[in-house]
């Protein structure tokens, strides 16, 4: 018998070989996301010229024409509006920031007490940031801490009267300080009272059925100024002779509960979305009403629905900007409260003001929007091999 040998098969593996230059790399993105198609192409030249039309004098007002130091409104107001800058000057203002960033951060709340709320707020970032990152361990203690511990120990640092500490009414907190405050309870309050409002709202009891109903579709149904000017104005009315509600307290709850009634409208959609079978299967095994909602569908509707739940947060956050109609100052009310100071008059001042504000809420509603977007990434279990 004669032998041969296969000439064609390999004993070794080919080098790979490296991708197409259109497939890979700066190239390849370009031309999948920004000129896919003529219509993507004629887009994306309209918004690279929209930006350079635009970009450029925005760079200029806001960096490099802005006035950056300065002890008044001379430094950002020309001559013959009597400053110092040449005629045809324009730029912002980043010197009134500076002078008025305490105010913008703890409103009139006395100088010398500000460490109380600059300490709340070390201790808030302590706590928040374990809790936000999921490998770190200890998140029962963790929530423990944040929920309930720190509440109560903000409550008693920041309005004082206890253990030597100057009392400081609430009429004097404003700035980012009752921002944060507003938006912090209400978060916290609103997205277990929210749960606790959707499974009312699918109850099979009709009373408590028709309770959470009434509540969701009154309080939704109406403005959130509206919740505010009831709770701030009209409240006082119904209250017994002599007694008397904090404003700010009034505040707190009108919006929490504005909040709630929208969220457990959040928390309804994802419960419906969860398959009967869920329900049927934890049944099977025997779980009670309140185990099987904490661990088989409470888990997956919560996760269906973090985009609606972060939106719902955000839209609180900046909802707080309302409450200035009841006389109070956040961040946007002590702005611009600001912007009558005479050292401080000119014509670029109110809009170096204004964008001071709205950069900060940019910068909160987007880390919540980029968070959101991370834990939904991490929770996507479905499509993992």
């Amino acid at each position: 018998m004669n032998t041969h040998q296969s000439t064609f098969v390999r004993t070794s593996m080919l080098a790979p070989s490296t991708p197409p230059v259109l497939e890979k790399g700066y190239i390849a993105w370009f031309r999948k996301n920004l000129f896919a198609t003529p219509m993507d192409s004629v887009l994306t030249i309209v918004a690279i010229l929209t930006l350079a039309w635009l970009l450029p004098p925005m760079v200029k007002w806001l960096f490099i024409d802005a006035s950056w130091t300065g002890g008044g409104r001379g430094v950002c107001a020309t001559v013959a509006q009597g400053g110092s800058q040449p005629e045809g000057w324009t730029g912002a203002c980043w010197a009134f920031v500076g002078a008025k960033f305490d105010q913008f951060l703890f409103g009139r709340y006395p100088i010398d007490e500000r460490w109380r709320p600059a300490l709340v707020g070390i201790l808030f970032v302590a706590l928040l940031v374990p809790m936000l990152i999921p490998k770190i361990p200890y998140k029962g203690l963790n929530a423990i801490l944040l929920f309930a511990a720190l509440p109560i120990l903000a409550f008693f640092l920041l309005l004082g009267g206890v253990f030597g500490l100057e009392y400081v009414e609430t009429p004097l907190w404003g700035g980012l300080m009752v921002t944060l405050i507003l938006s912090f309870v209400g978060i916290a309050v609103s997205l277990p009272f929210g749960i606790l409002l959707a499974l009312g709202r699918r109850s099979k009891m009709p009373v408590i059925r028709m309770i959470c109903t009434i509540f969701i579709e009154i309080v939704r149904g109406i403005p959130l100024i509206t919740v505010l000017f009831m709770a701030s104005v009209m409240l006082p009315l119904f209250l017994p002779q002599g007694m008397t509600v904090d404003k700010f307290l009034r505040a707190l709850i009108g919006v929490s509960f504005f909040a709630s009634a929208y969220m457990a409208e959040v928390v309804r959609g994802g419960l419906q979305a969860i398959p009967k079978g869920q329900a049927e299967g934890a049944d099977s095994l025997g779980l009670g009403y309140w185990q099987k909602m904490r661990l088989i569908i409470l888990p997956q509707a919560l996760k269906l629905v973090i985009p609606g739940i972060v939106n719902t947060f955000i839209g609180l956050f900046k909802d707080t900007s309302l409450v200035s109609i009841i006389g109070m100052f956040d961040l946007l009310g002590i702005v611009r409260q600001n912007f009558s100071d005479a050292n401080w008059a000119s014509p670029v001042t109110p809009l170096s003001g204004l964008v001071f504000a709205g950069f900060t809420f940019w910068l909160f509603c987007f880390g919540m929007s980029r968070y959101s977007g991370f834990m939904e990434r991490r929770l996507d279990k479905g499509h993992k091999r």
